[in-house]
């Protein structure tokens, strides 16, 4: 059986941020801070301590509590390797130098300690849909993980006019430029419509990271099925 079990041998990457699988996130701690996920450890090596992260500033806070945008998220210090991991969703790695990426809030899973982040409204979401559509915008060098429910698809925005439903399109990068696109007619109205009368539209240079899947429905935790901070408030 030591034999079988072989092929699950802990990756010997040196990076910061590596992929043990797909679906499972090794992070190496050296007296640095990462913040991720709350509740998404599912195993640590090592002198790790978390806690619960808060908004980082009142400005933050405040769009927290109007939009609803904003993961809730966990500080990780000290010496060690954390694995992380999200109801085994497909984990990607993305690396920032200078750079930035916005990310639908439910799909960021870690980011590195060079990484500051901050919410965002989409370009024309403000009245169409109680109050508008928001998004993590995060920015600086170093590693974002990001979660897809599914293999996704990566559109070149540039080569092609580009939609997309807004939990389907999970992150895009710096260069692109985003809006609302809508298509009411009557028969929306009556009850005949597609279902798809909203839609994310993409310009610019960039791309855009799109998931086979409008997010999945998660049910609040109870008792410690959250993980050691589970039931922490955001």
């Amino acid at each position: 059986m030591q034999t079988e079990l072989q092929q699950f041998s802990e990756t010997t990457s040196t990076e910061s941020f590596a992929l043990q699988n797909g679906k499972l996130l090794k992070v190496r701690l050296d007296q640095v801070t990462i913040q991720a996920k709350l509740g998404s450890m599912v195993a640590y090596q090592g002198d790790v301590s978390f806690e619960h992260a808060g908004a980082g500033g009142m400005g933050r806070l405040l769009k927290k509590a109007v939009t609803g945008e904003g993961q809730s998220l966990m500080k990780m210090s000290g010496a060690g390797e954390v694995f992380l991991a999200d109801q085994a969703q497909d984990i990607h790695l993305l690396h920032l130098d200078d750079d930035k990426v916005t990310v639908n809030g439910p799909n960021v899973l870690a980011f590195d300690a060079g990484i500051d982040w901050d919410i965002e409204r989409l370009k024309g979401a403000s009245g169409m849909m109680g109050g508008g559509l928001f998004n993590t915008a995060l920015s600086g060098t170093g590693f974002v993980a990001v979660l897809s429910d599914g293999p996704p698809v990566l559109l070149d925005v540039a080569s092609a006019p580009t939609f997309a439903d807004a939990q389907a399109a999970i992150t895009w990068s710096g260069g692109v430029q985003t809006s609302i696109k809508t298509d009411f007619k009557m028969k929306n109205l009556i009850g005949r419509g597609s279902g798809e009368s909203v839609q994310m539209a993409f310009s610019g240079q960039g791309w855009v990271l799109v998931q086979p899947s409008e997010g999945r429905i998660t049910m609040p935790t109870q008792g410690g099925s959250g993980g050691m901070l589970g039931n922490l408030s955001s």
